[in-house]
């Protein structure tokens, strides 16, 4: 691998609970909106919560030209493709010129794909019968139409791989992408993750009794569960010296990211936390950073009683006494747990924050639970000037990924 290549973030674009655009999430994450609420998207009455982060009010052609076909794109694929197209114009990469097509390629983490399509016409079949049910709005149940559907809209020819290691699958498409342009395999990214609210993935959480009625509260004493959100977060990759050399915007580096596996149960993280932590070092060690270097701690953070005390255990094993001086938040707090995208859209908030020089608050903290008890930037977010971003995205089945972000400097990567 040639590490000597950086690999630069050039654009970024999202639609989540709290904004539907990079400028307004900026301004959510300072002010410490919360984005959980009531869902509208699909009835609740026969579930035992009511909340989630829905990205209300979307409108499609808002976001994609009319140059573009939204016929059989589900939900996650116009998600997708709204924010694949701001983080284009924010790179200035928009329209793709023609000779970067062939070097252009995306990779996504996901889950949901197009389920809620597929329980829209299952309740169609019901009502009206085979014979006047449209089969064709099947076509993009699969998770991996929504990176389909961007590369074929865009004419892109590059690498295109999609990820379903649940909700850390957006974190590694980052890793994953980066990947690709130090190996040569592409000179331009596209990396994120998408997904949508669904029925079945909301019943699912629901039967597992994972869910916060109300709001989740991570890291708090009181809380019982997670808030289920829906995002779709994309950025744009390419290598430093082609960055600079068409001056586009530079917001971050990629510096390094880790991937793990606990092989310990289906749903529930060790918590002898050995997957977070070998995650989190796989990724200093990718990166060639000391312990003294990380600045600031975006949690997977997700306000179940286990994960909270297994990550909070997992910081302080990599870091040591250092831990506890390390700022960490979690922003799900904010725009809920949005699984096969979380990774990816935090990852986005990790770039905000380097570049904007602040920490994003843990939201709806009110009591201290003596097992958590690190620094989670409960009283608003913090004015600071951060070098090294560590993101951390730990999912089902024990897939464990860790994402350095780093201020971007032209003395080096990390004297920032």
């Amino acid at each position: 691998m040639n590490r000597k290549k950086r690999i630069v973030v050039t654009g970024l674009g999202s639609l989540n609970a709290l904004a539907k655009n990079i400028p307004d999430l900026i301004k959510a994450l300072r002010d410490g909106v919360c984005g959980i609420g009531p869902l509208d998207l699909f009835d609740t009455s026969n579930f035992r919560t009511k909340n989630g982060g829905q990205i209300k009010d979307f409108v499609p052609r808002d976001y994609i030209p009319g140059q573009y076909s939204l016929k059989r794109m589900s939900r996650a694929d116009q998600l997708s493709f709204a924010a694949t197209l701001e983080a284009l114009r924010d790179a200035g990469l928009y329209p793709v010129s023609a000779e970067l097509k062939e070097e252009t390629g995306v990779v996504i983490g996901g889950g949901s794909g197009g389920l809620f399509e597929a329980e829209n016409f299952y309740g169609d079949l019901l009502k009206k019968g085979s014979s006047r049910s449209r089969f064709s709005t099947l076509s993009s149940v699969y998770c991996a139409s929504s990176a389909d559907r961007i590369a074929s809209a865009l004419g892109l020819t590059g690498p295109k791989t999609t990820f379903m290691t649940a909700c850390s699958a957006g974190g590694t498409a980052i890793g994953y992408a980066r990947d690709l342009i130090v190996n040569d395999n592409a000179s331009v990214m596209l990396a994120g993750g998408v997904e949508p609210m669904c029925r079945i993935t909301y019943a699912a959480f629901n039967a597992l009794q994972s869910v916060d009625p109300d709001v989740c509260r991570p890291f708090d004493r009181n809380r019982v569960g997670l808030s289920l959100g829906e995002a779709a977060a994309m950025m744009v990759l390419e290598p430093l010296d082609e960055a600079l050399a068409r001056r586009a915007k530079i917001y971050a580096e990629i510096l390094g990211y880790g991937i793990s596996c606990d092989s310990f149960h289906m749903t529930a993280p060790d918590e002898q936390a050995s997957g977070a932590v070998r995650s989190m070092q796989a990724a200093l060690k990718d990166a060639g950073l000391s312990l003294d270097d990380i600045d600031y701690i975006n949690a997977h953070g997700t306000a179940t009683p286990v994960n909270d005390v297994m990550e909070t255990k997992a910081i302080k094993e990599v870091f040591g006494k250092r831990a506890y001086k390390i700022p960490v938040s979690s922003t799900k707090s904010m725009h809920a747990h949005t699984l096969g995208a979380a990774g990816a859209l935090e990852g986005i908030v990790s770039v905000l924050a380097l570049q904007n020089g602040f920490v994003p608050p843990t939201i709806n903290y009110s009591n201290r639970d003596p097992l958590c008890d690190l620094d989670y930037v409960t009283e608003g977010m913090r004015k600071t000037n951060l070098r090294t971003v560590l993101s951390n995205s730990f999912a089902f089945g024990g897939n464990n990924t860790t994402v350095v972000f780093g201020k971007y400097s032209e003395k080096g990567a990390r004297n920032g």
